[in-house]
């Protein structure tokens, strides 16, 4: 008789866990390119197209960076969150909230000069964005509330809030009956920089500073401890639920932000969807960063190059926008899979009289 065994790796040398890296990544293409096959396609032809459409040309690498910016920031808030152990599932609503924040100051001091009020809107966003992940946060640290069901639900309530203003108190009068936010006036706009707006700087100023929040403050010292043990934490005198409070807040905050990046720059306006899914695909790239900031943002520019490829190859090759997600889908199995077998080691123990133990991965 065997039984499956799973035992919690000791250590792992760099050469193995680049083995293990490296097979993921050919099994993930292999297994795409099997799956390209059944559907009809040529999968050297589609994955062609897919670098070609997110690098292949000037416009398109503009467009790759553009989705990579909130991806960025958004990653770098649940890093900070999940560093400490904090499943913060809430992006979605944070994002929506920090953008409420953006419009409200866009549409009510437009008066004010343009880094004013740009400065102004992106202060609003990370104070509210902020505020969202305090609610739970509280909750959490004097209550002990579970804070992924709470962070999830908040998404609902936060984007139902701005679905309530969209078609009610802020719909655009001028906009015969559509249900709409009026658009942003031009000094409310995130300037172009290097043809892309502005945010690509701010994503990297906000690397820089988790990368020496984490690794150099007492702030992030006291995360990482909190995240590895509550009892060292409180042994060695941190008040933990003023961690947990402050760097929620700070994880908010950083959702707030793209918030009013993506208000500003992209949409111009506020619209209910305007977190784009951001706040749960951050969850997948701050873990396959294994949750460091340098690692972040260059994690997030892959996979703003596998999105936007997958984009291209629905136009350009005419394949349904299914085909693309189970590509991405299958690509990001075996990775994050990978990373299973680069925290655990996989085994079968015998029952023949004695145990023998043979191992498999």
């Amino acid at each position: 008789m065997s039984l499956l065994k799973i035992t919690k790796r000791d250590n792992l040398n760099k050469k193995q866990e680049l083995i293990i890296r490296v097979l993921a990544i050919v099994l993930s293409i292999v297994c795409a390119g099997l799956i390209l096959v059944i559907f009809g396609l040529n999968p050297l032809n589609v994955f062609k197209a897919i670098i070609d459409g997110s690098i292949g040309t000037d416009l398109r690498i503009k467009q790759t960076i553009i989705k990579a910016i909130p991806l960025i920031i958004t990653s770098l808030g649940i890093l900070v969150a999940f560093k400490m152990k904090f499943w913060n599932i809430g992006g979605e609503g944070q994002i929506v909230m920090g953008a409420m924040a953006a419009t409200f100051v866009a549409l009510n001091f437009g008066d004010l000069p343009k880094p004013v009020m740009l400065l102004l809107m992106a202060v609003s966003a990370m104070i509210v964005g902020g505020f969202w992940a305090f609610i739970p946060a509280i909750f959490k640290a004097k209550m002990g509330t579970n804070e992924t069901i709470f962070t999830l639900m908040m998404n609902y309530i936060g984007i139902k809030f701005v679905t309530y203003l969209q078609y009610g108190p802020w719909m655009d009068p001028n906009a015969n009956g559509f249900p709409r936010v009026a658009p942003f006036s031009e000094n409310a706009i995130l300037p172009s920089v290097l043809g892309v707006h502005a945010g690509w700087i701010i994503a990297i100023l906000c690397t820089a500073l988790i990368f020496f929040l984490m690794k150099y403050t007492k702030l992030g010292y006291e995360i990482t401890v909190v995240g590895e043990s509550f009892e060292t934490a409180r042994y060695a005198g941190m008040n933990i639920n003023k961690i947990i409070i402050v760097a929620m807040m700070i994880s908010g905050g950083l959702c707030g932000l793209v918030g009013m990046i993506q208000a500003s720059a992209i949409e111009k306006t506020l619209v209910a969807g305007i977190s784009g899914g951001y706040g749960f695909t951050a969850i997948i790239t701050a873990w396959l960063a294994r949750l460091n900031a340098v690692a972040t943002l260059f994690v997030c520019l892959v996979f703003a190059m596998l999105i936007q490829g997958g984009a291209y190859i629905q136009l350009a090759m005419n394949v349904p926008s299914s085909v693309a997600s189970v590509v991405q889908g299958t690509i990001l199995f075996f990775v994050l899979g990978s990373e299973f077998f680069l925290q655990y080691r996989v085994g079968f123990t015998h029952k023949l009289g004695r145990r023998a133990e043979k191992e498999v991965a």
